[in-house]
């Protein structure tokens, strides 16, 4: 599978490190990072590997040296990158639609004062590679910008403008990416978990309604960490920020490519589709980064599936993932 992604150690020109590395796209971005043999550190609240640990080997896990911090403590985040000696950072720790909603203040922490901190500790450390996880949900905080406002999006869009201070009054460049829906092992949190969540509970045999209908971006979760590897992967100028979206297809099309997999899979579907612009083309980013690769719709959630049979059959995994 990650075949699909390739990446050279040869591009970089020392350590990354990972914020956010316990999440989906950061337990990916590892992965893929140790298996081209780039040296890697991650900072998280604490070194929780149980995400990394599903996709990983014992052995590349234990090449990846954990730094344990909040995001939004100044001080922190800035020791783990000198003493990580980190040439470059990517960026994804964040609190997600649903805890942004229940604590806005601590939603504001994480997304806008750790991204403050991330700029600062980069600037600091003259580290000129960047990238950084922004939101299909920041279209939301702009004036007809064809999406649901939330908290969380107007967190990424108050980053995005940060990133675009740092670049002209710093010279601290960076590139912005906006996932879409990500799917695949290790997505396990935040309202559009949820295509994920389905392709479990038909490997676990249990039956799962989705809450959300109609045309979606699905983001295989590799593909993601692909784009932001590759956009660290060499020096970069300005501020850009980029959509990503993978393959734009119904929630219905997916399924029916799940139950092709898992014929007496007991999914469905409810509730009405999601308030976000997910049909907007990858083509500017790969354009400005080069080729991230791409995963096909049916294979990623073959993939996906056949995973999910393996580790549950192995007890990596419990059906009690799904409550």
């Amino acid at each position: 599978m990650l075949d699909h992604f390739p990446l050279s150690a040869n591009e970089f020109d020392g350590p990354v490190l990972v914020t956010g590395a316990g999440g989906c796209i950061g337990s990916w971005v590892l992965t893929l990072l140790t298996h081209a043999g780039v040296p890697v550190s991650a900072f998280d609240l604490k070194a929780d590997t149980r995400r990394p640990s599903l996709l990983m080997s014992e052995t590349d896990l234990k090449k990846v040296h954990w730094y344990e911090g909040d995001i939004a403590d100044t001080a922190a985040v800035k020791a783990a990158v000198q003493h990580s000696g980190a040439r470059a950072i990517i960026h994804l720790a964040a609190l997600q639609v649903p805890f942004c909603r229940a604590n806005p203040v601590a939603g504001a922490l994480v997304n806008v004062v750790g991204t403050v901190n991330v700029f600062e500790a980069a600037k600091e450390a003259g580290i000129q590679r960047l990238s950084y996880a922004s939101s299909v949900a920041a279209y939301g905080a702009l004036e007809n910008g064809g999406a649901m406002a939330t908290l969380y999006g107007a967190y990424k869009y108050c980053n995005e403008q940060t990133a675009k201070v740092y670049s002209e009054e710093n010279g601290l460049h960076s590139v912005g990416i906006r996932p879409g829906v990500v799917y695949g092992v290790a997505r396990d949190q935040g309202m559009t978990s949820k295509t994920t969540v389905a392709m479990l509970a038909a490997a676990a045999d249990q039956a799962y309604d989705i809450p959300f209908s109609g045309h979606v971006s699905w983001l295989f979760a590799a593909e993601a960490a692909s784009a932001f590897t590759r956009s660290v992967a060499k020096v970069r100028v300005g501020a850009p920020v980029f959509d990503l979206n993978g393959v734009y297809a119904s929630v219905e099309e997916g399924v029916a490519i799940l139950k092709k997999c898992a014929p007496h899979a007991r999914i469905g579907i409810k509730g009405e589709p999601l308030a976000f612009p997910m049909d907007k083309s990858d083509e500017p980013l790969r354009a400005f980064i080069g080729d991230y690769g791409q995963m096909p719709l049916d294979q990623g959630i073959a993939s996906t599936y056949q995973t999910f049979v393996e580790l549950l059959k192995t007890q990596r995994i419990s059906a009690a993932s799904l409550v």
